[in-house]
């Protein structure tokens, strides 16, 4: 991998974790346009998603430190319940990795056509949610479970984890900035999860991307990252998701006619 296509590849993914558009299914589009196996670039894709783990910490360093203040000086009842909420959040999408992730892999990623259809299902699904009237409640434990599930789906290359779980909080009723910040906030456990999970199973070995390639991919998808997230914020807010559903059509077209052709 050269020190571009880890700029390149660092960008896509720091933008479309957070941009509702399948960093999974671009990641799996420019490895396919570069010519990079999956389980040669395995090490670049922890270091990538590492970044935009830290991207997340970054925009929202505020409310995650007084969530944990709250929660461990005080024990308020609202941040306890918050973080509750989080970790209910994750329960499905623990279940499925744990038990199918290698199924998921076998069968889907790799596979352009996937991607592309899947990208047409993100682009219905931010139609509907953008069409949805705005909600007034916060996060609450059915909530959560129903972000959760829509979270799992996300597994599959081509649909977005941003997009499916923000429009499935809209769906319940959750006003647009909370469905945002807890989206973004409720990543955190599952990507480091999958993470630390690769590396203790030995699947992060030694790598064939260089040093420098590394660095790089890490400091653009960070950077990327930290800028998606905000605008992501102010997208949902507006009520804007229209917009990337048509990107998603566009995207899913062009990804299934290179596939055919």
């Amino acid at each position: 991998m050269t020190i571009l296509e880890a700029l390149i590849l660092g960008v896509i993914q720091g933008l479309t974790e957070f941009l509702p558009i399948s960093s999974s299914g671009h990641l799996e589009i420019g490895k396919a346009i570069f010519g990079h196996e999956e389980e040669k670039s395995l090490v670049f894709t922890v270091v990538v998603h590492g970044a935009t783990v830290l991207s997340t910490i970054v925009v929202f360093y505020k409310e995650i430190i007084a969530l944990l203040r709250d929660t461990l000086a005080s024990g308020r009842a609202k941040s306890t319940s918050y973080l509750a909420n989080l970790a209910i959040s994750a329960i499905p999408i623990a279940v499925i990795g744990l038990l199918f992730q290698d199924v998921i892999e076998l069968y889907f990623f790799g596979n352009i056509l996937i991607v592309g259809s899947m990208l047409l299902v993100t682009g219905l699904l931010l139609l509907y949610a953008a069409s949805v009237k705005s909600g007034d409640r916060n996060v609450g434990i059915l909530d959560a479970l129903i972000i959760g599930t829509a979270q799992v789906f996300a597994v599959l290359p081509g649909i977005s984890r941003s997009g499916a779980t923000i429009a499935a909080a809209l769906i319940s009723g959750v006003k647009r900035e909370e469905a945002t910040k807890f989206s973004f906030l409720m990543v955190l456990a599952p990507i480091i999860g999958a993470n630390l999970l690769a590396i203790i199973k030995g699947e992060v070995g030694a790598s064939h991307v260089s040093i420098g390639a590394l660095v790089v991919g890490f400091i653009a998808a960070f950077v990327a990252g930290v800028l998606a997230c905000k605008l992501m914020i102010g997208i949902v807010n507006r009520g804007k998701l229209k917009y990337f559903a048509f990107y998603c059509f566009l995207a899913g077209i062009i990804a299934i006619t290179s596939h055919l052709l």
